[in-house]
């Protein structure tokens, strides 16, 4: 009997494992995608490809792939992070220069970025008072309001509140919108202007974390909903602009004693804090300082990026989002802001900007990022304005001497993700068999696959993708981006 039990015992055990196989193989076998329709997207240097639609191909059942072989593999059983949108900032130099087009032109503009025919995007952000992209620095309220009485948002009626409306209006799926601040008043810091860092004194901490709740609740007045928000744009720069200076630990008292509960003692504890908002060089000194501690971490959804720190080694930190991912599972991480620096005219049509992109999100994507955010949507034809003199590139540029909207590549690079990824897409397990391609891949809410693919070299690359059992052969041409549907 003492035998029987053992092979009884055995006998389940084998039958549980065995089932628990089978139940896997069939679930992977269910995305088998042989002879379906799989439909491709380009854009490429050197050609007129823009987001063009290309050709339908098939798949068929896969075969073991040779080492010869480049390969793009998904599995479509593997899935991660839930994607909450892509999109770009409307400053107060977007809504200046968006105000000086032709009605014909604005609505262009709107339709690319916001509409279906365009890229479609999801996510916006906007500043809390002025930034460096402003004609000047402003606030909301009289200088030296500490009781914030005077307060009010007249400044962004005139431009910017028009154009985000527009934008909220026009876009196929409800824009998740965020705000961040790049200075408070200049007198919560005792200095006599918002420029060149400086700290807020603590004096002035609460007054300053309930100016937060009244602008939210002011925008919300006008009928534009916030998500969200970031406690302080780029909390370790003294820039020649707008900027205000806190270490780990400020930053995390500041959210824990004062923003975090204001939020909530003001009906605002449903909104979505992001920390850092800084580059990927000390992200995770600053995830450690705050997400460590649970009085701090209980108001933290996530925490926000930039792309700024290649002075500091390259942009090839994506190992800090990954530790930070493995780290903080529970916490979010959000591309808060990039932009090609150093404006030059001439270099509208320079094919490494768009590329820059490309490596960025698909990077970023892959390290758990949940959201993608550019910065200035417009500008206009000297990289402004900017009160500063801090001149940058911007997807579209507006020549407001002839009316004409320049489309950069960078615009056709962010299309092929915020396109086709749509809000609550879950990231799909993708990976290449050679460095030459880098690619990402998610399932949309309506199960339709998209897979992106870039290829920044200088060859046309024949590549197979396979998905599940099944596969298709494509080429990507040299410095091209490809979508693909399926």
């Amino acid at each position: 009997m003492k035998n029987f039990g053992i092979v009884l015992i055995a006998s389940l055990f084998f039958a549980c494992t065995y089932n628990k196989v089978k139940e896997e193989q069939e679930t992977y076998a269910a995305y088998s995608a042989e002879g379906k329709e799989v439909k491709v997207y380009t854009t490429a240097k050197n050609t007129d490809d823009r987001l063009s639609f290309k050709h339908t191909l098939n798949f068929v059942d896969a075969t073991q792939p040779l080492e010869t072989d480049i390969a793009v593999f998904v599995n479509p059983d593997k899935q991660f992070q839930s994607f909450i949108g892509i999109g770009g900032a409307i400053t107060d130099a977007s809504a200046e220069v968006f105000a000086r087009l032709s009605e014909d032109k604005q609505n262009e503009l709107i339709n690319a970025y916001y509409g279906v025919d365009g890229i479609d995007y999801s996510l916006l952000r906007t500043t809390i008072h002025s930034c460096d992209f402003s004609s000047e620095s402003y606030t909301y309220i009289e200088e030296g309001d500490k009781e914030l009485k005077s307060f009010n948002i007249d400044h962004d009626r005139k431009y910017r509140i028009p154009l985000i409306k527009r934008a909220m209006t026009s876009a196929s799926d409800s824009l998740l919108f965020y705000v961040s601040p790049w200075s408070p008043p200049a007198f919560m810091k005792g200095k006599k202007d918002m420029l060149k860092g400086g700290k807020l004194l603590p004096e002035y901490c609460q007054s300053w974390a309930l100016y937060y709740a009244k602008f939210i609740k002011a925008y919300e007045a006008e009928g534009m909903p916030i998500w969200g928000l970031t406690i302080q744009n780029e909390p370790m720069a003294v820039q020649t602009w707008e900027s205000c200076v806190y270490t780990a630990e400020e930053e995390r008292d500041f959210l824990k004693n004062y923003l975090g509960p204001t939020l909530e003692k003001e009906g605002l504890g449903d909104k979505n804090i992001v920390v850092w908002d800084h580059n990927r060089d000390l992200i995770s000194h600053r995830a450690n300082t705050i997400f460590s501690d649970p009085e701090a971490a209980k108001y933290a959804w996530g925490i926000g990026f930039h792309w700024y720190e290649r002075w500091a080694g390259g942009e090839s930190m994506w190992d800090n989002l990954r530790n930070i991912k493995e780290s903080f599972p529970d916490k979010n991480l959000l591309f808060t802001e990039g932009c090609i620096e150093a404006f030059v005219e001439t270099d509208y049509q320079r094919w490494s900007n768009g590329e820059r992109y490309g490596k960025s999100m698909i990077n970023d994507f892959n390290c758990g990022t949940v959201g993608w955010t550019d910065w200035n949507i417009l500008l206009d034809h000297t990289g402004g304005p900017n009160h500063v003199g801090n001149f940058c590139f911007s997807p579209i540029h507006a020549d407001t001497r002839t009316n004409e909207l320049i489309y950069t590549p960078s615009y056709y690079y962010i299309g092929h993700f915020s396109k086709f990824i749509r809000p609550g897409a879950k990231r799909v397990s993708t990976t290449c068999s050679r460095s030459h391609l880098i690619s990402t891949s998610f399932i949309n809410g309506d199960g339709k696959m998209i897979t992106v693919v870039m290829n920044d070299t200088e060859e046309d690359i024949a590549y197979k993708l396979i998905v599940a059992n099944s596969e298709t052969t494509l080429e990507i041409p040299a410095h091209g981006i490809q979508t693909v549907i399926y």
